[in-house]
């Protein structure tokens, strides 16, 4: 069941917003050469601790994880795609990186992630990134009043097809509030004009994942969390939550 969020609970969640924006934020201008995933764990969490938020993160659980996730961000290195378990790898020259991160705020949740390159970058690696933010930006667009579920869909997967990438399937966006996952499921591939019809109220993540490789191949690390391309490409992720208003999407996590 999708919940009809009211104008002073988005409001609520652009709270819970913003301290992912700041968290997200700090731990982007941290990451350098020598810099642990940890340390950048650590220094979202004080983030956290600062605003008197919580992390829909640590501990969570799902059906398909041997074990309740350790950390409180989400950074996936190189040929990483999503849920990376911050550890004590140092970044290294070139490095992709992916930070996904959760605030909890006063009961409402905000998700947000982001890609970016440590050092000097590889122009292959830019392009992915700037591919994965369009694809972003062309859902978020779509994200309106009267459109349906499968024209986001659609407009995701239809820039990161044309640019030669890779797609996950099973992988996407979804309904967040209360919860860090709600209804409904947005997939980052479909049909237009198919789907949910958007309404004002819904707040949803919407998040493109890339595979650079070109196939859309991925199978889980040995610490169950991770997910890595099976062609050994690099990937990227981006995310914002969105509401859906009368006046046109309004990102909460907007950095």
């Amino acid at each position: 069941m999708v919940e009809l969020k009211t104008d002073t609970s988005i409001d609520a969640m652009r709270e819970a917003g913003q301290v992912v924006a700041r968290a997200l934020t700090a731990a982007r201008q941290a990451a350098d050469v020598g810099v642990s995933l940890k340390e950048l764990d650590e220094l979202a969490h004080g983030v956290l601790r600062e605003a008197g938020a919580t992390s829909p993160f640590l501990g969570y659980l799902p059906s398909f994880a041997p074990t309740p996730f350790p950390a409180v961000l989400c950074a996936s290195v190189n040929d990483a795609i999503v849920h990376g378990v911050p550890d004590h790898y140092r970044l290294r020259d070139g490095d992709l990186v992916s930070l996904d991160f959760g605030a909890e705020l006063r009961g409402w949740v905000g998700d947000s992630a982001l890609s970016f390159t440590v050092g000097t970058p590889r122009e292959a690696d830019l392009r992915l990134i700037e591919t994965a933010e369009r694809a972003l930006a062309a859902g978020i667009e779509a994200a309106v009043v009267g459109n349906r579920i499968g024209d986001i869909a659609h407009a995701i997967g239809t820039v990161c097809r044309a640019a030669g990438y890779g797609i996950p399937d099973g992988f996407g966006g979804h309904g967040i509030g209360r919860r860090m996952h709600e209804d409904p499921s947005v997939p980052n591939e479909g049909r237009p004009g198919r789907g949910m019809r958007l309404r004002h109220g819904m707040v949803l993540a919407i998040e493109p994942m890339v595979i650079g490789g070109g196939t859309d191949g991925f199978h889980a690390a040995p610490d169950g969390w991770t997910l890595k391309t099976d062609d050994g490409s690099r990937a990227a992720h981006a995310e914002h939550t969105v509401a859906i208003t009368d006046a046109g999407p309004r990102i909460l996590t907007a950095r």
